[in-house]
Order: C-alpha cells, then structure tokens, then sequence
C-alpha cells in the first residue's frame, strides 16, 4: 500500500538539489510466458475434445430397411348396423296459459265508497281541511294539511284507531299520509 508523502517545498534550496525517490522500477514487467504457455495448451486440448465429439456424432450407422421393425397392419372394421325401432312418439305438448291482463279501473266514474285505487276528494271539514298524519292515530305525527277539496289518491286502508277509520292517501305533491275516513268521500281522477 503507497504511502502519503508531503511534496518537497519547491522554494527551499536544500531539497530543490536532491533528486526525488522513484516508486517504481526502470524496467518493465517480464512477459508472463508461464501463463501464455499453459492457455495455449489449454486451447489445443478444447480443440482436440471438440473434433471428438463431432467424429463420434458424423460416425453413426445409417438407418436401412433391415434395421426397421415390421410394421403391424390395423385393419378397420364398420361396426354393425343397428336395428330397426319405430321410435316412440313424443308427449303432447302442455299449452301454456295465456296472461289475461286485470282491467284497467276506470278512475272517470267513482266508486259508491272509498275504495283502494280511486281517488277521493277532502269534505265536511269546515273549511279548515283534514290533518295528514305518519299513522292510523291520532297520536302519531302531523305532516301537513290536505285543504277542503283537495284530491287525494287512496293507497291502503281502512285501518281502525282512535275510534276512527284511517285511510292511506297521497296527495296530488306526492306527500303520502293517513287521514280519518269520515272526512272523504269518493270522487272521478283529476
């Protein structure tokens, strides 16, 4: 491993006259003949192998008829021909029922009472108009007020409570609530 040297100071007369030690030698490095002699060698050799292996693989007997095992001859035979068998007849179709559609109720005419599916109209309340609530009570929660007149949509009931009939309604702004019966009666759609 080399050594660090502080260079000479080129201003101090002492050191400016000696001639500075060299690190290396003046001759060259000798020519490694050892190691070119035993890659030769080493090349000759791989040469030699090489030339074998492709004599031994060139040098195979060709393949003749001789050396050929007789063939086995496969004959094909048609297998027999099935009997004759009146096939059966097939099962007579079900018919399928066909959808009769419900008739369309004709919403013009109303019905003689409330009825699911018609619509109603808000009466006798005296102007003030019926209560619109989340239930069929009178102590469930107010909604809104359905005014006199108003058109209602009637969606289930009558369900009893409080001693009232309740109807399920929804009004012509999609509000959905219950309202006692005794405030509606039966009307033709808007």
């Amino acid at each position: 491993m080399a050594r660090y040297q502080v260079p000479p100071d080129p201003r101090d007369p002492e050191t400016s006259r000696k001639r500075p030690r060299r690190q290396r030698r003046d001759q060259q490095e000798p020519i490694p003949w050892l190691w070119l002699g035993l890659g030769g060698i080493v090349t000759i050799i791989a040469i030699g192998v090489a030339i074998l292996i492709a004599n031994s693989l060139l040098s195979r007997p060709q393949l003749t008829t001789t050396n050929l095992p007789e063939p086995t001859i496969i004959l094909l035979t048609a297998p027999p021909s099935p009997t004759v068998v009146a096939t059966r007849p097939f099962p007579t179709p079900t018919t399928i029922p066909t959808f009769t559609p419900v008739p369309t109720p004709d919403l013009a005419q109303p019905p003689d009472e409330v009825t699911i599916g018609y619509y109603a109209q808000v009466v006798e309340t005296g102007g003030v108009g019926v209560t619109v609530r989340g239930g069929p009570s009178t102590s469930n929660v107010r909604i809104t007020i359905a005014s006199e007149g108003a058109i209602v949509f009637i969606l289930d009931g009558p369900m009893s409570g409080d001693d009232l009939l309740w109807w399920q309604i929804r009004l012509t702004d999609g509000t959905e609530g219950w309202v006692a019966g005794d405030y509606l009666t039966p009307a033709a759609a808007p």
